[in-house]
């Protein structure tokens, strides 16, 4: 590889003062039209602009977040800041400038991010450190990124090619690049967010799974627009959406907030996009509605790099911010904003309420909420799973081990000897903090102490949250004459009727949002309106 490919490959996104020469001393030479190419004339071929000051034979190419500085007579370009030595001096003649045909090329084709994936390949973490940006370069370090392809390779088998796909997609926030490579054992995406400076700003790894998902029936998209907007500001922005219903407004609006996990604004998982139906179904019906991308899908390891990251920066801040940006949009009815929180987002949901000290929020909705400790609800969780297998005659031997892993878990989680200031060594599931700062939180005991709507809604057909956690809810609130409740008889946990024992294999299948639940949810919020 030729010396300007290597620093190519090691660019850093730093700005530099350039000196100011005179043009006078640089004489017009034949062109060697074998190795040099007019830089107008290629730039623009590749989507570049082109600036040229003559006092100093300065020329500036401009391609998104590249920019290369030549000079007429010098043997180098500046790539970004970072000095790079060419094979032939830039040559001016008859007006026209002309420099290394392959280096221009070659520079113009390579985006950061597929020079990052590159080095990524190598295992060169410390060349593709400096495309990080500050925000995340504690967590994505030169170690870490040295590791990360071996790592993958490691849960999924050899990287057998070259990525077989790049999709580009935008939001508020990030420049989303999403590679496909295939593996010796499944597919798995890489997907690389750019900020706004072109730095790297934050990864998101996951299995490549085709979308399979269908729009429900009562998506009419006549009813409704949508908007982009940005919930919170600084290194933890999210990308969201406001759902509108047509007409004037002002509109009641229904905050949705995420369960466990890292989810996108649509909630989406195997075949179903919960957030999405609950969105387009409920502003078909005059309601507003607000997601946004997880904190901890938009901001994955950016996330992960704080030790003491707490149920609170996960699903309740954002709330605070999206009520924020609500009371300031003229489409919104601000004396009408409701919270609807989803299994652990509805856990969440009386820690949102809490928060809310201006009482700005008019009622809440728990979607298969669990209403007692989170240890409690996993271990149950487990032994439900169990149970229905042995009931649909599956081998249970993995579940089992699955079971017993989760109950040592909350064993450890139980032990009066831990706490957040004094965390066990070695926990199995972190980062431990999480798992104590909330350990003693009950929602339903904290739900009992505030007076506000609540609309309860479960899934009788739900394997993750049972029916019994919808009975806490009813024996903790029983004493308040505000909370609605309603279950129904197919409905699994992601709120769509299933004619089989769930077990969770069918949410790999399309599925939508049980319009029952839809029609339930507006019919209240107007009433409560």
């Amino acid at each position: 590889m030729n010396n300007w490919k290597k620093l190519l490959c090691s660019l850093t996104f730093v700005c530099l003062i350039l000196p100011v020469t005179s043009i006078s001393a640089a004489a017009e030479k034949p062109v060697d039209h074998e190795n040099l190419v007019p830089v107008r004339e290629i730039a623009a071929k590749n989507g570049a602009e082109v600036s040229w000051q003559q006092n100093t034979g300065q020329i500036t190419i401009r391609k998104n977040e590249l920019t290369i500085v030549v000079k007429v007579g010098e043997k180098q370009a500046i790539v970004n800041g970072q000095v790079i030595p060419l094979e032939h001096p830039v040559q001016l003649t008859k007006g026209v400038t002309f420099m290394d045909g392959e280096f221009l090329t070659e520079a113009l084709k390579a985006a950061p991010e597929d020079m990052f994936i590159s080095l990524l390949s190598e295992g060169d973490g410390n060349e593709a450190a400096k495309y990080v940006h500050t925000s995340v370069s504690g967590v994505l370090s030169p170690t870490l990124l040295s590791q990360l392809w071996g790592a993958l390779e490691g849960q999924n088998g050899r990287i057998t090619s070259k990525a077989i796909a790049k999709q580009v997609e935008n939001n508020s926030v990030h420049r989303n690049v999403t590679y496909t490579f295939k593996t010796e054992l499944t597919n798995v995406n890489i997907t690389v967010r750019m900020n706004h400076d072109g730095l790297v700003d934050d990864l998101y790894i996951a299995p490549a799974t085709p979308d399979v998902y269908q729009k429900p029936s009562y998506d009419d998209p006549s009813a409704y627009t949508e908007q982009k907007i940005t919930v919170g500001q600084g290194d933890l922005a999210l990308p969201g959406t406001l759902t509108l219903p047509k007409g004037e407004g002002p509109f009641p609006v229904v905050i949705l907030v995420h369960g466990s996990g890292a989810s996108n604004q649509d909630a989406a998982i195997g075949g179903a996009k919960p957030f999405r139906d609950l969105a387009v179904g409920l502003a078909s019906q005059g309601v507003a509605v607000l997601r946004y991308d997880k904190v901890t899908y938009e901001h994955t390891y950016k996330v992960a790099s704080q030790p003491k990251f707490t149920l609170k920066q996960e699903s309740v801040d954002q709330v605070t911010d999206a009520v924020a940006l609500l009371k300031k949009n003229a489409h919104i009815d601000s004396t009408a904003i409701f919270v609807a929180g989803h299994s652990q987002g509805g856990f969440a949901v009386p820690l949102i309420i809490a928060e809310d000290k201006q009482h700005d929020i008019a009622g809440s909705i728990l979607l298969a909420a669990p209403s007692s400790r989170f240890v409690d609800v996993l271990t149950e969780q487990q032994d439900e799973l169990l149970d229905r297998m042995k009931q649909r005659g599956l081998d249970t031997e993995i579940i089992q081990r699955q079971v017993d892993f989760y109950k040592n878990v909350a064993a450890i989680v139980k032990d009066p000897n831990y706490s957040v200031d004094h965390l066990p060594e070695a926990f199995p599931l972190q980062p431990a903090y999480w798992w104590f700062e909330q350990r003693d939180y009950v929602p339903a005991e904290l739900a009992k102490t505030q007076n506000i709507p609540m609309l309860i809604l479960q899934g009788e057909n739900d394997v993750q949250v049972s029916m019994d956690q919808f009975q806490n809810w009813k024996t903790a609130l029983q004493g308040h004459s505000n909370v609605t409740y309603n279950s129904y008889p197919k409905v699994n946990h992601l709120l769509s009727s299933y004619d089989g024992l769930s077990i969770g294999q069918e949410y790999a299948e399309p599925s939508n949002v049980s319009k029952a639940i839809i029609d339930d949810i507006a019919k209240w919020v107007l009433k409560v309106e």
